[in-house]
């Protein structure tokens, strides 16, 4: 059989291609993870010609794993079984933008450069998570449950209605997407539930595993009228935490997060002198800078901004005096406008990633927790990073507060050289070994990519034998991205 061939005749000659340069690109990601050469690169350009693809691999148990970005970093889009790699890139149209309900309709290839721009034009924008690259997919970070910087909690769930094609090649809409004469119906694809289960929770996360969404409705919101950065130092982490304990279930500010000195100099570091730059950035630093973001929105901005200060102004005089929260972070000038550029746009597509630029790779563990666990979590991976001679000063470090404070997301940044085999070695089995201690101590991995998988899925041994029975049901020939998660 001539699968080439028969490809072809789904998405056109032009769109499939077995060249060995092409394959060997989408032969690894940015995660230390082995590389898996795929068979060929198929690249539809809707959701029928998704269908078409995937009804013919299903028949001949073609192992299908779906792309819909240039940036990926857990190594869930390696063709681990070899196969097809399903590119959605082409597929980047922004179908609407519905001011009246706040969404935007949009296929899986959409970046964020091209989300952003469109929205702005609109004065919208999407709730986003911390520094997205421009030319990655904005479908691709909200599947795989990425935290936005704005914890507000009307965002806690940004996916609405979508579309999915299921692993036999059916096309099955969700929410109120499925409802009779939509897009036209009167619901607008806003409601994510349904029909029958909470099918949105099931493909996020999944790697592909379950079938391909190829678009989706997200959340959006005006661009705010007024916005106020505020920076704190901290040398006292568990006083800063208290501190957005008894300020964010109040509802104060946009987006709130903690960076230590590392992590915060890799991102601010000058371009044009970053080195250098990131250096004395590092030095100068505090050990913690609290980033928290007051806005006006459409309606009274002037009363939201006043009334936000007042409030934290009586907690700081009354409660939390070491708290020196202002909108200069002392000793950097400047850092507030250009923090706010950092907080709102994606990663420029002509500049390095901030990850990337500290040693020229970077490993991400990350994981939720309760935010006052978060300072024994790091003690623990200071402890075990130290036996393996990882310098704790090179530790980028990211917390994240979650709905108002209830939840954390702790995230360290490992960087490392990707072309030293010893150093690459090191940082596996340092992730490995910090994985299996921070699960035993209670950490909750929301995203069991790459070498998390098999640690994760010992340990909840009833979830995954379930996992395994609704693969079986919704993709029997295990075609879908196999070799991820449990499967």
């Amino acid at each position: 059989m001539d699968v080439k061939a028969k490809l072809s005749k789904v998405v056109g000659p032009k769109n499939v291609s077995d060249d060995p340069a092409q394959l060997m690109a989408y032969s690894r990601d940015y995660s230390y993870m082995p590389s898996g050469m795929p068979n060929f690169i198929v690249k539809p350009a809707n959701s029928e010609e998704v269908s078409g693809v995937i009804k013919f691999c299903n028949e001949n148990s073609i192992p299908v794993v779906p792309v819909s970005s240039k940036i990926h970093f857990y190594g869930a889009t390696i063709a681990k079984q070899g196969g097809v790699i399903l590119d959605l890139s082409r597929m980047d149209k922004i179908f609407e933008i519905d001011a009246d309900n706040r969404r935007v309709r949009f296929e899986a290839g959409v970046t964020w450069e091209k989300m952003t721009k469109e929205l702005a034009k609109k004065g919208y924008r999407a709730i986003m998570p911390l520094t997205p690259l421009a030319e990655r997919s904005v479908l691709t970070d909200f599947m795989e449950r990425e935290e936005p910087t704005n914890q507000v909690y009307d965002y806690g769930e940004p996916l609405q209605g979508m579309e999915i094609v299921w692993p036999t090649g059916e096309v099955f809409r969700i929410g109120s997407a499925s409802v009779r004469d939509y897009p036209n119906s009167m619901s607008k694809g806003t409601n994510p539930m349904g029909p029958g289960l909470d099918f949105f929770r099931f493909f996020q996360c999944a790697q592909g595993t379950m079938g391909v969404v190829t678009w989706t409705n997200l959340k959006i919101e005006t661009i705010p009228k007024l916005d106020k950065v505020m920076f704190a130092p901290l040398e006292d982490l568990e006083y800063g935490i208290n501190f957005l304990y008894r300020i964010m279930p109040r509802r104060i500010g946009q987006e709130v997060l903690l960076l230590n000195n590392t992590d915060l100099a890799a991102i601010i570091a000058d371009k044009a002198n970053w080195d250098e730059d990131f250096e004395k950035l590092q030095a100068a630093l505090p050990p913690w800078t609290l980033v928290l973001v007051i806005s006006g929105l459409v309606h009274r901005p002037e009363e939201k901004i006043a009334y936000e200060e007042n409030f934290l102004k009586h907690v700081i005089d009354h409660e939390f005096q070491k708290i020196q929260l202002g909108e200069n972070l002392p000793g950097f000038p400047g850092l507030r406008k250009k923090m706010l550029s950092i907080l709102r746009n994606p990663w420029p597509a002509d500049v390095p990633y901030w990850k990337n630029n500290v040693r020229g790779g970077c490993q991400n563990l990350f994981f939720h927790t309760k935010p006052e666990l978060a300072p024994s979590f790091i003690a623990t991976v200071e402890e075990i990073a130290a036996q393996y001679g990882y310098p704790i000063a090179e530790i980028g470090m990211y917390l994240q507060p979650i709905e108002h404070n209830r939840a954390m997301r702790v995230e360290f940044n490992f960087f490392y050289d990707p072309s030293d085999p010893e150093e690459t070695a090191m940082i596996r089995a340092l992730y490995i070994e910090l994985a299996k201690q921070l699960l035993a101590d209670g950490a909750v991995f929301t995203r069991p990519y790459g070498d998390l998988a098999p640690i994760v899925y010992e340990k909840a041994a009833g979830y995954a034998t379930a996992l395994k029975k609704l693969k079986n049901v919704f993709d029997p020939n295990n075609i879908m991205n196999p070799g991820n998660l449990c499967f």
